[in-house]
C-alpha cells in the first residue's frame, strides 16, 4: 500500500455487546443517525453530532439483534432478533413504540432484506422455518407474497438481498446457501432464474449493485467471488479477490458505486475500489472480529462515513473520501 493506513475519526462505545448490524440515516434535513443492533438484545440510536446514544431500545427480550434497517425515514425502524421476531418500530416525535411483529421461525443467522415498492409499502424477505426456505411478505399489511424453496439440496439459506431491476419484471432476490451456491429468484413468478457455485464453503455474505448488475460474495475462505448478471439473468463469475486472512462477515458497496468494504474475521476492515477491486486501505483498530460495516448515505461526499462494528463492542467511524475514485 502506498498510502498510510488511516485512523478512525472517532469511536462509539457502550453498546454492551457484539455489533451485528449497522445502518445509517443521514438525511440533510435532520440529525445524522446511526442505528446498531447488538448481541445483547439492544438497539442503539447514535447521534453522530453528539457522538452519543440518543436512545436505547430493548426490543427482542434480550436475544441478539441480528439486523436493523430504517424504513424510508429515520422515524420508522425494523429489527430482527434471534428470538425469531422481526419488529417494526415507530420512532416519530421521540417515541420508540413497537408497531407490529413478524414471527420467522428461523433458527439460523440469515439477515432479512427489505425493499421499498411504493411510498410506505415494502417487501420483507426473511429466512423461513425450513432451513432452505425464504419467505416474502408485504409491509405493513403483512400479506404473504411467496415462499421460495430451491429444488436442489443446497443447505441452509445464509444471506439474502432483495432488489428491483431498472427494466423488466421484478422484484428479484439474490440468495446465498450453505453449499456455496448463489441463486437468483424471481419473486413475482416464485421461480429461480439462475444458479452458480461461487464458493466451496457456505456463503456468509453478499452485496449487489443493481445499477451495474454486479455483485460480490464472501465465505469463511480467503476468496471473495465477484459476479455479474447478464441480459438473460444468468450468473457470470468474474475475478476473485484473495484476502490475507480468511473469513468475511459482511460486504457493502458505497451508494455512489466507487468503494467496497469488507468486515473481516481478522479484526480488519478492507476497502477496495469497486470498479476494479483494487485494494485501497486496510483499516486496523478493532481487537476482535469485525461483524458489520456500513457506508453513510450523506449527500455531501466529504461527509460520507464508513462505520464498522466489532465483537469487541465498539463502533469505529472512518472518513473515506476519495476524490478521484472513478478509476479504482
Amino acid at each position: 500500500m502506498s498510502r498510510p493506513a488511516p485512523s478512525p475519526i472517532y469511536t462509539l462505545r457502550g453498546a454492551g455487546g457484539p455489533l451485528n448490524s449497522l445502518h445509517f440515516s443521514c438525511h440533510s434535513e435532520g440529525t445524522p443517525l446511526l442505528f446498531s443492533g447488538s448481541g445483547k438484545g439492544a438497539i442503539h440510536i447514535w447521534n453522530l453530532n453528539s457522538r452519543r446514544a440518543e436512545k436505547v431500545i430493548e426490543g427482542h427480550s434480550g436475544s441478539s439483534v441480528m439486523w436493523v434497517s430504517a424504513l424510508q425515514s429515520k422515524d420508522n425502524l425494523i429489527s430482527q432478533g434471534r428470538d425469531m421476531q422481526v419488529c417494526l418500530w415507530d420512532l416519530s416525535e421521540g417515541r420508540s413504540e413497537l408497531v407490529d411483529t413478524v414471527w420467522t421461525g428461523s433458527v439460523g443467522f440469515c439477515q432479512c432484506s427489505v425493499l421499498e415498492t411504493s411510498p410506505k409499502n415494502y417487501l420483507l424477505a426473511f429466512p423461513g422455518q425450513q432451513t432452505e426456505e425464504i419467505r416474502v411478505m408485504e409491509l405493513p399489511s403483512k400479506a404473504p407474497v411467496c415462499s421460495l424453496l430451491p429444488e436442489e439440496k443446497l443447505g441452509m439459506v445464509m444471506c439474502i438481498k432483495l432488489w428491483q431491476p431498472d427494466s423488466g419484471p421484478g422484484p428479484l432476490l439474490l440468495a446465498g446457501y450453505e453449499d456455496g451456491s448463489l441463486l437468483l429468484w424471481d419473486v413475482t413468478q416464485r421461480s429461480s432464474l439462475s444458479r452458480v457455485k461461487a464458493h466451496p464453503e457456505p456463503v456468509m455474505c453478499l452485496t449487489f449493485d443493481p445499477r451495474r448488475l454486479r455483485g460480490i460474495s464472501g465465505s469463511s475462505e480467503k476468496e471473495l467471488s465477484s459476479w455479474m448478471l447478464d441480459e438473460q439473468s444468468n450468473f457470470q463469475l468474474r475475478d476473485c479477490v484473495t484476502l490475507v486472512n480468511p473469513g468475511v462477515s459482511q460486504l457493502c458497496v458505497r451508494e455512489d458505486g466507487k468503494l467496497l468494504a469488507s468486515a473481516g474475521w481478522d479484526h480488519r476492515v478492507r476497502v477496495f475500489g469497486w470498479k476494479r477491486l483494487r485494494p485501497l486501505a486496510v483499516l486496523q483498530y478493532h481487537t476482535d472480529m469485525v461483524l458489520s460495516a456500513a457506508f453513510s448515505d450523506h449527500q455531501d461526499p466529504r461527509r460520507r462515513l464508513l462505520a464498522a462494528g466489532s465483537k469487541d463492542q465498539r463502533i469505529s467511524l472512518w472518513s473515506i473520501y476519495s476524490d478521484g475514485a472513478d478509476g479504482v
